[in-house]
């Protein structure tokens, strides 16, 4: 028993082969120049012939003030964001409303008695609503809708439970905070 011969390429086959690999070399390249992906918080302007960059634009909106304990902590969190610490913006360029709603929800329960179940786990949800104004002229810029998820134990203590839920709205506002943040920067840039 042997194994048997391999045909040995040809110069034929080796031509072909560099032809489809010439051809697949010409193919991305043409794809990659079509691409006009880049940094959005690059410090090139937003746009062709702009001055302002990104991170001084978004650094130059006011978010206005909101009612509850934790759209409060998506406001910190989104001034902190916008101007990587600094607050608010003396002369502010633009405007954001801000509404965030919150919906808390049981999401496992165990059965404690033949007729009664016991929650276990819930859910925050924090959504905002925000819409973007130009302060000089008024005009809207952007709006959007945004939604964060998170999750909590609920222990049978009672004092554990709302500090497990209180946990999960901060970081819901965290994360929800950060989607607006990417969301203006989006908003910015496609008015340019």
């Amino acid at each position: 028993m042997s194994l048997p011969d391999t045909a040995k390429p040809t110069m034929k086959d080796n031509a072909g082969l560099g032809r489809l690999l010439a051809g697949a070399v010409l193919l991305s390249a043409a794809l990659l120049s079509a691409c006009t992906v880049r940094p959005l918080y690059s410090s090139a302007p937003l746009a062709v012939g702009g001055q302002t960059v990104a991170v001084e634009e978004l650094a130059s909106i006011s978010v206005k003030p909101v009612r509850t304990r934790y759209a409060q902590q998506v406001r910190n969190n989104l001034i902190f964001g916008l101007t990587h610490g600094k607050g608010e913006p003396a002369t502010p360029v633009y405007s954001l409303d801000l509404g965030v709603t919150e919906l808390v929800q049981s999401a496992a329960s165990i059965q404690v008695t033949k007729d009664q179940d016991e929650p276990s786990a819930g859910i925050v949800q924090l959504t905002a609503d925000y819409r973007l104004t130009e302060v000089a002229t008024g005009k809207v810029v952007g709006s959007g809708r945004r939604s964060i998820s998170s999750s909590f134990d609920r222990p049978k203590q009672e004092f554990a439970t709302y500090r497990a839920q209180i946990d999960a709205e901060n970081r819901a506002a965290r994360e929800l905070a950060e989607v607006l943040r990417l969301a203006l920067a989006q908003d910015l840039a496609k008015r340019k």
